[in-house]
């Protein structure tokens, strides 16, 4: 005890003093140290439950978005879109870095192009893929049946047999909730 005594403050070093000489004269100076059943199945329960509170205190794993879209990486209208993004997904909880990263391919209209960044994509493992353009749709459809794949800046998902319906889509394919 006397070694322990110097760290502690001059309240605890009291309350020390003072519990030891309790137990010093209920124990005839003995020192052992007798514990309950309540006191063991108590220890036994948080010594089994500390890998749960370890476990549940990870971080979460960040999420992986793919964006394709139609226009350049130049593009003034991009950088708005861009960022018009970022805000609604930080609303939302999701910040770029932190909770999510975000993989976008631009423009390329051309069909084999478009092919090659939607593999691209697809070899990153993202969550979900979103598309501004049918051709850009179509192309991830082919190349993926896995991923969902949501989609805006489409006028006609039906007529262009991107999905069965609007009220369910069917697939991996699926209209974002304000085009609705």
């Amino acid at each position: 005890m006397a070694s322990i005594l110097p760290s502690l403050n001059r309240e605890d070093r009291a309350l020390l003093v003072w519990y030891h000489s309790l137990y010093a004269a209920r124990t005839g100076g003995r020192r052992t140290v007798t514990i309950g059943r309540r006191e063991l199945l108590a220890a036994l329960g948080g010594v089994a439950a500390w890998p749960l509170a370890a476990r549940a205190q990870q971080p979460e794993p960040m999420r992986r978005t793919g964006v394709v879209t139609n226009l350049a990486a130049e593009d003034p209208e991009r950088r708005a879109r861009t960022e018009a993004l970022l805000q609604g997904l930080s609303e939302l909880g999701w910040h770029e870095g932190r909770t999510l990263q975000i993989d976008i391919r631009w423009g390329a209209d051309d069909a084999d192009t478009s092919r090659a960044q939607a593999n691209e994509l697809l070899a990153l493992a993202p969550d979900v893929i979103f598309a501004t353009t049918t051709s850009k749709v179509q192309v991830l459809r082919r190349v993926s049946r896995s991923v969902p794949i949501v989609f805006a800046g489409v006028p006609d998902p039906v007529g262009g047999g991107l999905v069965a319906t609007l009220a369910r889509p069917g697939g991996n394919i699926t209209r974002e909730a304000r085009s609705l």
